[in-house]
């Protein structure tokens, strides 16, 4: 059986599909096989009978001593395992490999030389490649601490952003439901002081109004049946940090006379217990609903309201700012095709076009679904229109036309305040909060754009 494995040696050392490489102690190529040399460019004759340096392996250690002993670090390492390497070929471009490495002894074990194995790696490196380039895409200048957008409205809300986060002030965070606000958020509490303190977030609408307060203040033992043992809240656990109560107009009334008190002298009562608590803590809320409206009808504190109403931040739906729904399709489309093991290539033009034309009701929430959706429904290949949710292919568009990228900025900024000032019937104040800037700014373009600011005082009702 061995007389017969060496006659066919030489054919299992060429089906082997990893480069190897024998060396003689001076590391002179004695023998490789044809995955090595299409691995290298090079013809057998080519390396036969030369050093193993002329590969230029990034890894190689040279240590010949002053006595003549072993040029390579191999010879005395004894062995390599699992390294990753570069090996030049011979058009003198690198192929990254993963080497491993063994001595070969006689007998009477004695080092007669040493074998190499490589396996190309460079697939899982050009692989490895694309994902960075994805993550550097999903890092540029088209997004904001996630938050994706390059129009004028989005700007605006990048801005406001920045400004806040700067401040103690609390903050609201105005937008339909899918429009990002929690992003928002976080974004705030990333780019302020407190960024190195907690970020703790409470969904108001997802508790009852016993357990709200419990969550939010804390409670001490024996403050109510069940209650085994004292808990520290969500304010307490907020200290140095930030505290983001999502759905605020959810709140019931009785928590928003505590939470008034919170803002106003930033001290805490834990249920069951009148020991006040000082805390360190900037509020940050968010809600989808009118909250003017919620005051009016004695459903929320008007004194809470102005109490949080400090700085507004109002996200536009995603049918005002049709223009960055192409650029949000492409970013959900990378994310899930990292994600994701199928073939599918790209968005097709009659899908984006569909994607452009729909009114969004869902907003940006929406349209990460309708993507997921279009993965799922695509066998490979290119996204089409039969590959889209129902709901976009048979509802109508009612988006507002896409910003004329003939118009100027001044004009776009013109065009959006008139619209502000009609749908907020002159008030300057929901212009302002609306448009994502200052009462004052509204009044200064007022007058710089040419604007009747009598009528805009009469239709408010000033």
């Amino acid at each position: 059986m061995e007389s017969e494995l060496n006659v066919y040696w030489k054919t299992v050392f060429d089906t082997i599909q990893d480069g190897v490489m024998i060396v003689d102690p001076d590391g002179t190529i004695v023998s490789v096989n044809k995955a090595l040399l299409r691995m290298t460019g090079y013809e057998a004759d080519g390396l036969i009978g030369q050093s193993c340096v002329k590969l230029n392996c990034d890894i190689c250690e040279v240590c010949r001593s002053s006595n003549g002993g072993h040029w390579c670090n191999l010879f005395e390492s004894g062995a390599v395992h699992m390294r990753r390497c570069l090996l030049m070929r011979k058009d003198e471009t690198y192929v990254h490999v993963l080497k491993n490495a063994s001595l070969l002894r006689d007998t009477e074990g004695t080092v007669i030389g040493a074998v190499e194995t490589v396996t190309d790696i460079s697939a899982i490196i050009e692989k490895d490649a694309t994902i960075e380039a994805f993550r550097r895409e999903l890092r540029s200048a088209d997004g904001f601490h996630g938050i994706i957008g390059t129009t004028a409205a989005m700007q605006r809300v990048f801005d406001l952003i920045s400004n806040a986060a700067q401040s103690d002030a609390p903050v609201i965070v105005l937008g339909e439901s899918g429009t990002g606000k929690e992003l928002v958020a976080k974004a705030i509490h990333e780019n302020g002081s407190r960024k190195d303190g907690p970020y703790i977030k409470v969904n108001c609408a997802a508790l009852n109004e016993s357990l709200l307060e419990s969550e939010l203040f804390g409670h001490v033992k024996g403050a109510f049946t069940g209650a085994v043992q004292g808990r520290v809240g969500r304010f307490e656990a907020a200290e140095g940090g930030d505290i983001f109560l999502d759905e605020i107009g959810d709140l019931p009334l009785s928590t928003q006379v505590k939470l008034l008190r919170v803002l106003e002298e930033k001290v805490v009562e834990r249920v069951g217990d009148n020991r006040a608590i000082h805390v360190d803590v900037r509020v940050i809320t968010a809600t989808n609903q009118d909250l003017r409206q919620l005051v009016r009808e004695n459903r929320f504190r008007k004194d809470l309201f102005y109490r949080i109403n400090v700085i507004p931040i109002v996200l536009p739906p995603l049918r005002e700012r049709t223009g960055d729904i192409a650029l949000l399709a492409e970013t959900f489309f990378h994310r899930i095709h990292l994600k994701s093991d199928k073939p599918v290539q790209a968005i097709g033009g009659r899908a984006m076009q569909a994607l452009m034309d729909y009114a969004w009701p869902g907003n940006v929430r929406e349209l990460k679904s309708a993507l997921e959706y279009a993965f799922v429904a695509c066998p490979g290949g290119i996204i089409d229109l039969p590959h889209l949710p129902p709901d976009v292919l048979n509802q109508p568009a009612e988006c507002r036309p896409s910003p004329d990228p003939a118009q100027t900025r001044e004009e776009r900024q013109k065009k959006e305040l008139i619209e502000a000032l009609q749908r907020f019937d002159g008030n300057r104040t929901r212009a302002a909060e609306h448009l994502g800037v200052s009462r004052v700014t509204v009044w200064n373009r007022i007058k710089k754009y040419g604007l009747d600011p009598h009528h805009a005082e009469r239709t408010a009702g000033r």
